[in-house]
């Protein structure tokens, strides 16, 4: 089965990360509005970590989730109105919190080898009547088939999609390429394929693009790439590429141009690009919300933001773990 084209823009939950969660809710409301005026097909809102994110672990948004959701459902015409949920964090309840302002889809993210904690979250997503993707987190770390074998998981409790999340930026295009492949295999053909990618080893386009060739159609970027680490694809570098593969979407390619340069990157307070520390993220294979957090350890321990990443990769930190970035920082500062 051939499903169309999805784009799904992830500006305002990804892309809470690199601005610690600080968007006005103006800023959400315009940002939504001209997003539905370029035709993406779907919007995500919430706190960076999803609905109830906020908390000393993860970082206090300006606004809670309901203030950044409330009313923008009516000012859309084209997009969908998506949310992103991880059990443990976000509840049932504050799913149909969401629901009632009018938030339609949702996203029932886990880490890529915990996919059994979304049972209750997606069947109750379904008994509610929205549309519901799983969003298998830090996808390296789950080979091609045991990746797979979670998809189906989530397809038997009611996902209408599955996606390959590479959280860390950190697959190469021809392990992108088995994870769909392998998806593929064992997915039915009316469940749809997503690929969320960080662009922290600059492959963010150029893996989002392997994945649609091998069948992948739930596509995600966000504007000027703002999201955690390197940031995510970036929806305007995605969408003219497509323009030249001459693939077919609804998206406006100069109105996400302009948006990205005149409203975005003005935003950043810092800049959403491959560097150092966001190149270590990838390289190192270490969840890209870390980044901010480690970054403020390493200068409050005088150590180097690379060597807490690296050593952050190497016990095979996941997302959840933000607390164990200090313990890593000062086991760091008594080795020396």
């Amino acid at each position: 089965m051939k499903h169309n084209l999805y784009i799904q823009d992830v500006s305002l939950r990804d892309g809470m990360h690199p601005i610690q969660h600080q968007y006005t809710r103006d800023q959400i409301k315009d940002i939504a509005i001209g997003l539905d005026k370029a035709k993406v097909d779907a919007i995500e809102i919430s706190h960076g970590d999803g609905l109830c994110g906020g908390s000393f672990n993860y970082g206090f948004g300006a606004h809670t989730d309901w203030e950044w959701l409330e009313g923008i459902a009516e000012l859309l015409n084209h997009a969908k109105l998506t949310t992103l949920l991880i059990p443990g964090i976000g509840t049932i309840e504050d799913l149909k919190r969401a629901r009632d302002l009018g938030v339609e889809s949702v996203r029932v993210a886990t880490h890529s080898t915990e996919a059994d904690i979304s049972a209750q979250h997606i069947e109750a997503a379904r008994e509610m009547g929205m549309d519901v993707s799983g969003f298998l987190m830090m996808a390296h770390m789950n080979d091609p088939k045991g990746l797979a074998e979670q998809a189906k998981l989530m397809e038997s409790y009611g996902a209408h999609c599955v996606y390959v999340t590479d959280s860390a930026g950190a697959l190469l295009m021809n392990e992108v390429r088995d994870r769909i492949k392998a998806f593929k295999d064992i997915l039915r053909a009316e469940t749809e394929i997503g690929i969320h990618c960080h662009h922290n080893l600059s492959f963010g386009v150029a893996n989002t693009i392997v994945a649609m060739e091998e069948g992948a159609n739930r596509l995600d970027a966000s504007l000027a790439g703002m999201g955690a680490g390197a940031g995510n694809c970036p929806l305007e570098v995605l969408i003219a590429v497509l323009n030249k593969m001459k693939a077919e979407h609804n998206a406006d390619l100069f109105q996400l141009m302009d948006m990205a340069d005149d409203v975005i990157r003005p935003l950043q307070q810092r800049p959403v690009q491959v560097d150092r520390e966001t190149l270590s993220l990838g390289y190192s294979g270490v969840y890209s919300s870390f980044l901010l957090h480690s970054e403020r350890a390493a200068k409050k321990y005088g150590l180097d933001t690379r060597t807490i990443l690296n050593e952050l990769g190497r016990r095979k930190m996941v997302g959840g773990q933000e607390d164990m970035i200090i313990d890593v920082a000062l086991d760091l500062v008594n080795s020396k």
